[in-house]
């Protein structure tokens, strides 16, 4: 049985980020037809989900999300993991408000890596879930919790949120678009989800 977490707070906006996205009837349709509970189109469903089954949920979602789009799942994935990532500053709590102020008096070439350990912050539920290394001018992420692939098999990588979410809190500390590319994810197998994140066009 897996132990991922995910915090209930965050599959909540999840949940109603993506009902913005798709829309009441579609949203419906698409838990319709992975045979999801249609009470799962609420966020207040998920009041009181453990972490445990909020991760659960947030993979399941995802997952009924690619059926359903097929390769268009993508593109709708990230849209909702960039307009996530503003949600997410809206609900931080006092130190995560005061961690955001700080990072946007950081000299520019400092702002990537604290925008993104600021995200590990929002999104991860221990410490050690997420960390962000340096790679000479480029930047890892890496995912080593990834609820997006909790229970997950596939031939390709598939935290198409997480992507979004990382473009758009760089795109918000910097002003500048980077290119997010998941090198490694654990829906293949492998030891964690792992994002290399360069400067350049979306």
């Amino acid at each position: 049985m897996s132990e991922t977490k995910f915090p209930n707070r965050v599959l909540r906006r999840f949940v109603e980020t993506l009902s913005a996205e798709l829309g009441g009837e579609q949203f419906n349709a698409m838990l319709a037809l992975s045979k999801l509970p249609a009470e799962w189109a609420k966020p207040e469903t998920f009041l009181k989900t453990d972490p445990v089954e909020s991760a659960r949920v947030y993979a399941s979602l995802q997952a009924a999300m690619r059926i359903y789009f097929g390769r268009g799942a993508r593109g709708v994935l990230i849209r909702v993991g960039q307009h996530l990532w503003n949600h997410l500053l809206e609900d931080a709590a006092l130190g995560g408000r005061a961690q955001a102020a700080l990072v946007k008096r950081l000299p520019l070439s400092a702002r990537r890596k604290a925008t993104l350990d600021l995200l590990a912050k929002f999104i991860g539920t221990n410490p050690a879930d997420i960390t962000v290394h340096t790679l000479d001018l480029d930047l890892l992420l890496a995912d080593h919790a990834s609820p997006n692939a909790d229970g997950q098999s596939a031939s390709a990588p598939i935290c198409y949120v997480t992507q979004g979410l990382i473009r758009e809190s760089l795109l918000w500390a910097t002003g500048i678009h980077y290119d997010v590319e998941e090198t490694s994810c654990k829906a293949r197998g492998e030891e964690a989800c792992e994002f290399t994140i360069t400067a350049g066009k979306m």
